[in-house]
């Protein structure tokens, strides 16, 4: 006799948003979460009266008006507008590029000398780009890309922009108006209090166990399995099948967070360090995301590095070699009818806040579990 519904592995936005759904359709669930906190990566903790984002930057934004009123009705939001400044050197930039970042660059007044500007630097790019290095220079042109792009992208990615696949880029903003918005999105904003409010939310009345590890052994696995009649699976997808068809690779963060006397550090929530000198990607400073007056604040720096089974995965590395393991993984996850792979882990892709909600509700409704 199975004594839940629903097993949901992992307690991030995915997992939280399904068993919600369910519990409010009277189905019984269990989250099992390996971390001692429930939230998976946009789990925030509070030092010093600031609410410092445990994991990175995490800014809310959607064109989707069923997930902005989705996500609001669990919590309030701040009219908050992601605005990022890039650190050459000690020159800064206006992200996205736009025309501040060009009359900066260049000294161009309007979007005709700004695009000119551009254009006589593309006349080297290719009409179908190979790699990121010739996708960024057709798209910004070659001084954005030697100054804001090429630098900061390898120590993101690990390797040369011309071994990284065209795609990474293809969605970088380039604005001829003064507007430091980086999202186009029409809603925008981050929780006030910080995420776990929206997780709190979702998981009241949802039992959860911590530091349970679905992916201990294979009798760890069996035994949980065995609780529920179908499981949700938010984790990796190839550590549930035990790395048979390979290692998935991704890249992995490691932050280093202090907190300073001073009342501001560096006047915006995120400023990106694009010089190879620089050893971290960019500093995060957390008080900005709620316009903060506390005395003193918190920052953090981000190193991207290699990943490696011991280490949080963040971003999926989707090359040819990668997404051919994938496939492989996701055609054998097609034949688990009692289990749903969901989330950016179980599916190997990049995906915003506001994605995963939409999908863990399309899944909630594949599922019968939404009110008509």
């Amino acid at each position: 006799m199975k004594k839940y519904d629903y097993l949901i592995v992992g307690s991030g936005l995915f997992g939280a948003v399904f068993a919600h759904e369910a519990t409010k359709k009277g189905k019984t669930c269990l989250v099992i979460e390996k971390r001692n906190h429930i939230g998976g990566n946009i789990y925030c903790e509070e030092i010093n009266g600031i609410t410092v984002h445990k994991y990175g930057a995490h800014i809310f934004h959607t064109n989707d008006k069923r997930v902005w009123e989705y996500v609001n009705n669990l919590c309030e939001f701040n009219r908050y507008t992601n605005s990022p400044v890039a650190n050459y050197k000690g020159e800064l930039y206006n992200l996205p590029f736009n025309m501040n970042t060009f009359n900066k660059l260049w000294g161009v007044v309007t979007p005709q000398e700004a695009a000119a500007k551009i254009a006589s630097q593309q006349a080297e790019a290719k009409d179908e780009p190979s790699n990121l290095e010739e996708q960024a220079i057709k798209l910004v042109g070659t001084d954005i890309y030697e100054k804001l792009v090429k630098d900061y992208t390898q120590k993101q990615w690990g390797r040369p922009c011309n071994e990284l696949p065209a795609f990474i880029i293809k969605r970088l903003p380039v604005r001829f108006t003064y507007d430091n918005n980086y999202f186009n999105d029409a809603y925008q904003g981050i929780p006030i209090g910080g995420y776990n409010k929206i997780i709190d939310k979702l998981l009241e009345g949802v039992e959860v166990r911590f530091g349970a590890d679905f992916n201990e052994s294979q009798e760890k696995r069996t035994e949980y399995m065995q609780l529920a009649d179908k499981v949700v699976y938010t984790g990796t997808i190839d550590s549930f099948f035990d790395y048979k068809y390979g290692t998935l690779e991704y890249r992995t963060v490691r932050f280093e967070t202090e907190c300073l006397e001073t009342d501001n550090y560096q006047g915006v929530a995120v400023m990106n360090f694009t010089d190879k000198e620089t050893p971290y990607t960019r500093i995060i400073e957390h008080k900005h995301f709620e316009f903060g007056t506390q005395k003193g604040t918190v920052i953090s720096k981000e190193y991207s590095e290699s990943w490696t089974l011991d280490k949080e995965p963040y971003y999926p590395v989707n090359d040819a070699v990668n997404q051919e393991k994938y496939k492989k993984y996701s055609d054998e996850a097609d034949m688990h009818k009692n289990v749903i792979f969901g989330g950016r882990l179980a599916e190997y892709k990049y995906y915003d806040m506001d994605k995963v909600i939409a999908s863990a509700l399309k899944t909630a409704e594949a599922e019968g579990l939404l009110n008509e």
